[in-house]
C-alpha cells in the first residue's frame, strides 16, 4: 500500500497508525481533518471532493518523501478521501513518526500543508440554501 492514497472509503485513523509503527520512533503524530457544519460564516451540509487521481497521487507520493527527507522522520503517510462526505467524516488524515517530537510534528504538518497546496484535490461545498460552490479551487499563495 502506499503512503500517499486517495480512498472513496472512510477513512480509518485506528488502522493508519498502525502502519506507522517503527521500533526507532519515539514520537507518532497523527492530523484527522473532518467536514465540519461551517465555513466563513455559512452552514454547510456536506461536502464533495473530487481530484486527478494520477497526478495527485504522484504529486503525494513527492510531498511524502520530502517530508521524511526533510525532517528525518522514519515513517510519513497520508489519505484523502474523495466523493460525497457527511458532517463529521475524515476528509484527510496524516500522520508521522520519528525518532523524536520536533520531527514528527513537522514533518505531519509539512505534509498536511504541501498537500493542501500542490495536490490536485477540490472541494465542493453544499448548503442549506443555495448552489453548492467550490472551494479554494484556485492556486493559493498562502501557505
Amino acid at each position: 500500500m502506499s503512503d500517499f492514497r486517495i480512498s472513496r472509503r472512510a477513512i480509518d485513523p485506528a488502522a493508519e497508525l498502525g502502519a506507522l509503527e517503527d521500533a526507532g520512533s519515539g514520537a507518532v503524530v497523527s492530523f484527522c481533518g473532518r467536514v465540519r457544519n461551517h465555513n466563513e460564516g455559512r452552514a454547510v451540509t456536506r461536502l464533495e471532493y473530487e481530484c486527478y487521481e494520477a497526478l495527485a497521487v504522484t504529486e503525494g507520493a513527492r510531498v511524502i518523501a520530502e517530508a521524511r527527507e526533510s525532517f528525518g522522520a522514519s515513517r510519513v503517510r497520508c489519505v484523502h478521501r474523495t466523493g460525497d462526505l457527511a458532517i463529521g467524516e475524515a476528509a484527510v488524515w496524516v500522520g508521522a513518526a520519528a525518532a523524536h517530537r520536533s520531527a514528527a510534528f513537522e514533518a505531519a504538518r509539512y505534509v498536511i500543508d504541501q498537500v493542501k497546496k500542490r495536490v490536485p484535490i477540490w472541494k465542493r461545498e453544499h448548503y442549506p440554501e443555495g448552489p453548492a460552490e467550490w472551494i479554494n479551487a484556485a492556486p493559493s499563495e498562502a501557505s
